[in-house]
């Protein structure tokens, strides 16, 4: 699966490029944008806008949700590279929930450097990042030529209810690390991850399925199939968050027990909460809500959640998720190929080492 991911990288790059070039001027705003009423400041657009988008992405990610949507369409028996403007859709989309999640969590750290509203500013950082929610759209209007009204359509609907979804899952999680106590239940848990994580994960399968005219049933299995993966992969990155040392964690460029330290309640943190000692859960119920943590403190939360099995629990949770994620894509006529690299995404995410 790495090599696949390699693979396909430069292109969906390339793709990227084309929809949000590295230098813009005003050519291109007038193009993309429309014509202005006025006059557009490219300088100032450049500096707000495609410095930071391309400080983000030049710090690497491996562009599994766009190489998915590609692995998708193959699936369907059409030519993944016609079909690479739409594969920029969720991976600008993902990008820009992660500057917005950033500052929402006062992270210090994103892929080895400093989080962008640290690099550039809040007030620069927010607004990239929620222009990258409707910078993609504009994707299918420039693509309308391949699609049907109803096609269109569809896609803009189905964007709309994927990404409201998407903000109620990080609205749970925003209350829910904002909280003294660990109150959540598995179940909450996992409409939390099918909300934040999934919806994204969702989007790559269904907009394969409706720009390939795919029926009902089938986007609706190729859907399910992304949600459970995708819930797996954010059950996968609170393990390696837990796994990984101070060290490691750097070169991975995620803090090391960020999660911890931003006081998240992972199913790790919600499984120790119902099966250790009271005593135990009340002091990693403290260390989770302290405004600031030691090492110390990180390590002594992570041994407690260790003792009650709790990773090797999520693991499990993940394997089982990753099982039933296989399973949706049983009954449907896919090219095989293709239908195996869709299987082996689900044991990617839940096997992978960063």
């Amino acid at each position: 699966m790495q090599d696949v991911l390699a693979e396909w990288r430069p292109a969906v790059d390339e793709a990227i490029r084309e929809l949000l070039p590295r230098e813009v001027d005003d050519a291109y705003l007038g193009e993309f944008f429309g014509e202005p009423t006025h006059r557009y400041h490219a300088e100032a657009i450049q500096r707000a806008l495609a410095d930071p988008i391309w400080e983000l992405l030049d710090r690497g990610g491996k562009r599994w949700r766009a190489i998915l949507f590609l692995i998708t369409v193959d699936a369907f028996g059409e030519d993944p590279e016609a079909y690479l403007p739409y594969a920029t859709i969720p991976e600008i989309l993902h990008n820009g929930t992660i500057i917005v999640d950033d500052v929402e969590d006062e992270a210090r750290m994103r892929r080895g450097g400093p989080a962008l509203h640290h690099q550039h500013g809040t007030d620069i950082a927010l607004n990239a990042g929620n222009a990258m929610y409707f910078i993609p759209l504009k994707v299918i209007a420039r693509n309308s030529r391949d699609l049907s009204p109803g096609q269109q359509l569809e896609a803009y609907e189905m964007l709309t209810y994927e990404l409201n979804r998407t903000h109620l899952g990080q609205g749970m999680d925003i209350y829910w690390h904002n909280q003294k106590e660990v109150t959540v239940d598995e179940s909450q848990y996992f409409e939390m991850c099918a909300c934040k994580t999934g919806c994204l994960a969702r989007i790559v399968a269904r907009l394969a399925a409706i720009v390939t005219d795919q029926p009902e049933d089938v986007q609706r299995k190729v859907a399910r199939y992304a949600e459970e993966m995708s819930i797996a992969f954010q059950i996968g990155d609170d393990i390696l968050d837990i796994e990984h040392t101070l060290d490691q964690a750097g070169e991975f460029g995620k803090e090391f027990g960020n999660d911890i330290r931003e006081g998240k309640k992972t199913l790790m943190v919600i499984h120790t909460a119902e099966v250790a000692p009271p005593e135990d859960v009340a002091r990693l119920e403290e260390i989770l809500w302290a405004e600031e943590n030691t090492d110390e403190e990180i390590l002594d939360a992570i041994d407690t959640m260790q003792e009650a099995g709790a990773v090797e629990y999520a693991r499990k949770q993940a394997r089982e998720l990753a099982e039933s994620a296989r399973s949706h894509l049983d009954d449907l006529d896919l090219e095989p190929g293709p239908e195996e690299q869709l299987r082996e995404f689900t044991r990617f995410v839940v096997q992978r080492e960063a």
